[in-house]
């Protein structure tokens, strides 16, 4: 059975209520975009690790480049099918901090103070990046650059833009729009948008 929307066929890889955007990419925050040169911009893993770490834009990039290619799916019902990012994967950031075995969960911050959690099991696998480039071009500051996290996966709140740091907890602690009323994991294939769902 096909199932028509706002293009046509449904494609079957936009989940449930979702719409492709098409080579549009919407701009949906919450803050002002910030305007951080990459020379000022860090990152930072704190908490329940064994050595807390902190990475400059030189240092990040010499971890060594992976692109992701793939969707993307917003709580806002649009998805950008067949997009790239490029960045590093968050595993060997987290191997060098040495993430303790109690740790089950991370709050994802901004440099804007914007906050996001996610269950470790979520971040790790190669299931999370820091990104610097789309689609072979700089990030721009209105999309999270100069880096953004991104966690395809989830619904892209989840993809904290303006990243700078991840602390690791033995505890679930919502971030900005999970207090709001967002669901606590946003899994867009369970359509998980808000707190029930």
């Amino acid at each position: 059975m096909a199932f028509f929307g706002r293009s046509g066929p449904r494609d079957e890889r936009l989940p449930p209520g979702q719409y492709d955007t098409g080579s549009s990419f919407p701009v949906l925050t919450a803050e002002v975009s910030p305007k951080i040169k990459p020379e000022e911009w860090s990152f930072r893993i704190d908490g329940l690790v064994d050595s807390p770490q902190t990475w400059d834009w030189k240092g990040v990039h010499a971890l060594g480049r992976s692109t992701y290619e793939g969707d993307i799916h917003c709580v806002t019902t649009w998805s950008k099918l067949g997009t790239s990012f490029t960045g590093v994967s968050l595993d060997p950031l987290l191997e060098l901090s040495g993430v303790k075995p109690e740790a089950t969960h991370a709050v994802c911050w901004s440099h804007t103070g914007y906050t996001t959690n996610l269950p470790l099991e979520h971040i790790t696998g190669g299931k999370a990046w820091l990104v610097w480039d789309h689609e072979g071009h700089p990030l721009p500051p209105e999309h999270g650059g100069p880096v953004r996290m991104l966690v395809p996966h989830l619904y892209f709140w989840k993809s904290t833009k303006w990243i700078g740091g991840i602390r690791l907890l033995d505890h679930d602690e919502p971030g900005f729009w999970e207090v709001r009323g967002y669901h606590m994991l946003g899994d867009p294939w369970k359509e998980q948008r808000y707190d029930g769902d």
